[in-house]
Formats: structure tokens, C-alpha cells, sequence
């Protein structure tokens, strides 16, 4: 797939859209589920929706590519559709995986479970400490997974030595960007092999689709596309035009979001009813200077402890007027969660502990409303404590 040279602010609107199809300056919806054949020899090459080639979704994997600078990209149904079809392309039974001990608990769910019942064995790593990671190495071990920005701890791992100990020991490195997106961090350009999203979340930013999307080199992603026909996760062309709409204002959302989850995160650090802020842009913050030079920013995901426990996170919860409690993130308005009753509510009380996730934890994923309006939001919510 053609990759663009273009800056980022330019390829989000135009990449993939070059060619204006009978003068429509917006590529239209091709709501088609098969097309005429026209003398393709491989099965893959017929236009066929579940084959994620009609115009719309060559159109958003040229643009993918453009965006993370990879050779090819194919986008899937799901963001979780877009991780376990890329893990089943490189991982089969008696095959072994090494994956970040923190991560969004529908991948923890599935490297845990699925994966095993599989035959595939998974140990987990501390992302921040390499000198812990080769004692887990085995001779099967064929990949190692992590994300850029944890979900919900907001950490970010050692990323250089991820990428150095993938070479060194013939692994396929795969990350989930989806919290830094390719306007904070491009992941192959540090030498990453794969780079995984779920687009639910800023990419599409409207939360109004589920999407996911595998970027990389042609090969790989090839091996990711013909696993996914297989399996049947394609994304509709409605979802992939909503998609590529989105797209077009990600530069725009996420440095808002960047700057006002800075501002909001310094505004908890100080407040006397904080007891702690996860926000790895904040000074004092656990992660390393090289990795930290990586990122242009440091997103607009935070999670923190109210004084209190459990009680008063719900209290503070319920007050707020302004954000609103659901799940997911990243669209244009401020939601807020417990990870213990949403995202990571699939495992059990001691494994949240055991990697940092209180029952009382709270997560806060910032929108592009007034900075202003939320920390008032905010502030008159821990007041009510």
C-alpha cells in the first residue's frame, strides 16, 4: 500500500481520498455487498464485503498507513477483532506469548482464557522492567505485546527495550496505540513490527462505531487479512465512511484533549481530596526520559483515587454534571468509569489488585469541551465529598 510523506494534519483529511469518484469531493458509502467479477484468479482479490476490499476499506487502509507510516493497513469490525485476529496470525498451538501484566481487560480476558484453551501459553511482563523479561523467555515464545498507554494505569512501559528484545530474540513486537493514537506516537517508526487500535475510540472519536484496525509491514498484515476473512470480522462501509469522517478531525481532537488533560491532571495532583493521579505526562511520573521523548503528547486519558474509597467515588461519580458516567473512550465528550464495574470487570477482585486496579479507581477520559467548564465540573464534584 502506498505510503504518504505527507504531514500528519494533511494525511488524516486526504490520504486514501485522492481519487474523487464521479467528482465527489467526500468518498461516498459503496453499500454493496459483492461486485461484478472481473477475471481475479485468487479467491482474496473478488470485491466482496467480508474480503474488507470494497472502496471504503482500501480507502481507510491507505490512510491508516499514511497516519502510523506503514506499508499497509486493513481496518476490522472491532477493536478486539483487530487484536486476536493479528495475535491468531502469528501465534498457534504451542506457540508462546509475552504480554504487558496491565492491559484493557477484554485483551486480558482473551490472552488469559481464549488463548490457552487454544494451546498457546501467555506469561505476563512488567513493561518497565526488561531485566525481568528474559527469565520468561522460551524457546516457543513467538511474540511479545504490550501497550503504549495502559489502560487504566496510564503507564507507559520501557518501549525502546521492547523493541531491542524483540529483535534480539526473533519476536514479533505488537502494540495497542490506541491511547496515544499516531498524533502522540508512531510505533514503526521506532521499529515496532505491528501496531494495533481500536478506532471506537479516537480514531472514529464520535462514539457512534466499533471499529479496529491492524497497521504494519505488507507482509504481516497480508497474513492479518487472510485470518480475517476467515473469520468473518469485516467492518460495514457505513462504519468505515463514519470512520474516515472522524479521522479527518483527529489532529484537531487529540491535541485539545492533550492540553486539557495536562491542565486537569495538574488541578487533581493538587486537590487536598486526591489521593493519587495517573497521568504520565504529570512531573514526578514513572516513566523514563527516553521512552517519555517518544511522545508528542501524553493523550487525554487519566485515572486517580478520591480520599475515601469506594463510597466516595461513587459520591463524586453521581455529582458530576458535566461528565458523563459510561464506558469506552475517547469521543468529544468527558466520560468517567470505574474500570472495577466496566472495562475491567471480567477479572476477578485479586487480579484487579494484584496489578494496581481499585475498586475505587476512577477513570477519566477527556473531551474537547471548555477545560474550564470541566475542572469547575470537577471541583464541585470532590466538594461534595
Amino acid at each position: 500500500m502506498e505510503n504518504s510523506a505527507r504531514r500528519i494534519e494533511t494525511a488524516v483529511v486526504h490520504a486514501g481520498s485522492e481519487r474523487k469518484v464521479k467528482g465527489a469531493v467526500v468518498l461516498p458509502i459503496f453499500q454493496s455487498s459483492t461486485y461484478l467479477y472481473s477475471g481475479q484468479s485468487a479467491y482474496e482479490d473478488l470485491k466482496y464485503i467480508r474480503l474488507s476490499n470494497t472502496p471504503n476499506h482500501e480507502a481507510l487502509g491507505t490512510k491508516l498507513a499514511a497516519l502510523e507510516g506503514g506499508e499497509s493497513a486493513l481496518v476490522t469490525a472491532s477493536g478486539m477483532a483487530a487484536i486476536s485476529m493479528a495475535l491468531l496470525s502469528i501465534l498457534s498451538a504451542g506457540d508462546h506469548l509475552l504480554i504487558q501484566d496491565c492491559t484493557y481487560g477484554g485483551t486480558r480476558d482473551l490472552v488469559s482464557g481464549d488463548l490457552p484453551a487454544l494451546g498457546i501459553q501467555v506469561d505476563f511482563i512488567d513493561p518497565g522492567a526488561p531485566d525481568s523479561w528474559q527469565e520468561k523467555l522460551r524457546p516457543e515464545t513467538k511474540a511479545i505485546f504490550v501497550e503504549s498507554i495502559s489502560n487504566p494505569l496510564m503507564q507507559i512501559g520501557d518501549l525502546v527495550s521492547v523493541v531491542g528484545f524483540a529483535t534480539r530474540n526473533g519476536l514479533v513486537s505488537m502494540i495497542d496505540n490506541t491511547f496515544a493514537t499516531p498524533v502522540n506516537f508512531r510505533p514503526l517508526e521506532h521499529g515496532f513490527d505491528l501496531v494495533l487500535h481500536s478506532c471506537t475510540k479516537y480514531l472514529n472519536g464520535h462514539s457512534d462505531i466499533v471499529a479496529g484496525a491492524v497497521v504494519g509491514g505488507e507482509a504481516m498484515v497480508s497474513n492479518v487479512r487472510s485470518r480475517l476473512l476467515r473469520f468473518g470480522g469485516s467492518l460495514d462501509p457505513h462504519a468505515c465512511f463514519l470512520l474516515d469522517r472522524g479521522l479527518k478531525t483527529l489532529v484537531l481532537r487529540v491535541r485539545q484533549q492533550n492540553e486539557s488533560a495536562a491542565q486537569i491532571a495538574r488541578f487533581l495532583a493538587e486537590h487536598p481530596r486526591i489521593v493519587s493521579v495517573n497521568y504520565p505526562g504529570l512531573p514526578g511520573s514513572n516513566v523514563d526520559s527516553g521512552t517519555a521523548g517518544l511522545f508528542s503528547g501524553f493523550g487525554g486519558m487519566l485515572s486517580f483515587e478520591v480520599a475515601g474509597g469506594v463510597e466516595s467515588a461513587r459520591r463524586f461519580i453521581d455529582g458530576l454534571r458535566i461528565a458523563v458516567e459510561a464506558p469506552s473512550l475517547g469521543g468529544v465528550e468527558t466520560l468517567v468509569t470505574r474500570p472495577a464495574t466496566t472495562s475491567h470487570s471480567g477479572l476477578p477482585a485479586a487480579e484487579r489488585e494484584a496489578i494496581g486496579i481499585s475498586d475505587s479507581l476512577i477513570r477519566l477520559t477527556v473531551g474537547i469541551e471548555a477545560v474550564e467548564d470541566l475542572i469547575d465540573d470537577l471541583n464541585q464534584g470532590l466538594g461534595s465529598l
